[in-house]
C-alpha cells in the first residue's frame, strides 16, 4: 500500500476537529477521546495515511485481514466503515471524510495534517549560546472543516444562541401583551384596515413564534446532536418570520426616534444569519456521532 514518509514519521493525524493518535491509538475529537475498536481504528488509519488517494479492498484485507484469518472479510471491512462514519457523523450519501467508490474500495477526502512526533533536542557539545529560534505560529489550532474558523466553544456558542431565543421570545410577549399600544402606533402610520392587518399580524406571527423559540432554546439546552439538520429545514420559515419581527422598533419609534429604528432594525435583519452560523458552528460536525465521549 503507498504511504509517504511524512506518513509514516507522524504521530498524529489531524483532520477538521479529530486528530487519530497512531502510537497511543486513540480517535480523539477536539481532545476528547471517541470509542474506535481495533480493526476500525486499523482502517481509519490506513485511509489518513493515504489521503485523498483510492485505497482498495484487496489492499485493506492484506494490511488488517491476514490470509490465515477465518473472517467474512466483506461484512468486516463493510461494519468497519460503518463504524468509523458513526465515529465522525459522516455518511455514505453525502461524504465529507469516507468516500466510497463502489466495487473499488475508499479514499479519504478530507485535508489531513501530519504532526510529526517531537523529539527531545541533543545537548549542545560546547558552551556557545545560541540565539533562540524564532517563535512560530501555532500551526495546530483546530479549524472548523465547513466554517474555515477556529473552533470555539461549543458551551459558548449554545448559550449565545439560546440568548437570541430568549430575546425573541421577549419581543413576542411584550408585544402581546400590548396589543393595544400596537394598534395606536399603527394607527398613527396606517390608518383603517391596514393598522387592524398590522395588529393580526403581530398577533399570528407571535403566537406561531412562541412555541418555535421554544422548541429552539430546548432542542440546544437539551443538546439536540441533530439540531442542524432540523433548524436547516426550518431556516426558510425563521428567516421570513425574523425579517417581519425586525421592523418591530418602529413600533417605538415615538420612544427611541428614527435613528435609532432603523439601527435596531439593520441589526434584526442579520440575526436570522447570525442563528444559521451558530447552529453551523455547534452542530454543523456533529450530526450522528453516537459515540462521542462515551
Amino acid at each position: 500500500m503507498p504511504k509517504s514518509p511524512s506518513n509514516r514519521e507522524a504521530g498524529l493525524l489531524r483532520f477538521g476537529v479529530f486528530e487519530l493518535d497512531l502510537a497511543a491509538r486513540e480517535l480523539r475529537k477536539n481532545g476528547a477521546r471517541i470509542r474506535l475498536q481495533e480493526q476500525p481504528f486499523q482502517v481509519l488509519a490506513a485511509l489518513l495515511e493515504n489521503a485523498s488517494q483510492v485505497v482498495t479492498r484487496e489492499e485493506l484485507r492484506v494490511r488488517i485481514w491476514p490470509a490465515d484469518t477465518f473472517v467474512d472479510f466483506d461484512h468486516s471491512l463493510n461494519t468497519a466503515v460503518n463504524k468509523i462514519r458513526e465515529a465522525l457523523g459522516d455518511s455514505a450519501s453525502s461524504p465529507r471524510f469516507v468516500e466510497t467508490l463502489a466495487r473499488r474500495g475508499y479514499r479519504f477526502i478530507a485535508p489531513v495534517d501530519n504532526i510529526a512526533t517531537p523529539r527531545p533536542p541533543s545537548p549542545p557539545h560546547d558552551n556557545t549560546i545560541r540565539a533562540a529560534p524564532p517563535s512560530q505560529p501555532d500551526a495546530a489550532v483546530a479549524l472548523h472543516p465547513e466554517l474555515h474558523v477556529p473552533l470555539p466553544r461549543r458551551g459558548l456558542v449554545r448559550l449565545l444562541f439560546a440568548l437570541l431565543q430568549v430575546m425573541y421570545l421577549a419581543f413576542y410577549l411584550s408585544a402581546l401583551s400590548r396589543l393595544l399600544d400596537v394598534d395606536y402606533v399603527a394607527s398613527s402610520f396606517v390608518p383603517g384596515w391596514r393598522a387592524l392587518f398590522l395588529v393580526g399580524v403581530v398577533l399570528v406571527t407571535g403566537a406561531v413564534g412562541i412555541p418555535l423559540r421554544f422548541y429552539l432554546l430546548s432542542a440546544v439546552a437539551f443538546d439536540f446532536r441533530k439540531l442542524a439538520g432540523k433548524f436547516g429545514r426550518l431556516f426558510p420559515f425563521v428567516l421570513a418570520l425574523d425579517q417581519l419581527w425586525a421592523i418591530a422598533p418602529f413600533l417605538l419609534l415615538p420612544q427611541i426616534g428614527v435613528g435609532l429604528a432603523f439601527a435596531a432594525t439593520a441589526v434584526l435583519l442579520y440575526v436570522p444569519f447570525s442563528e444559521r452560523t451558530l447552529v453551523r458552528m455547534a452542530y454543523g460536525i456533529d450530526v450522528g456521532a453516537k459515540r462521542e465521549n462515551r
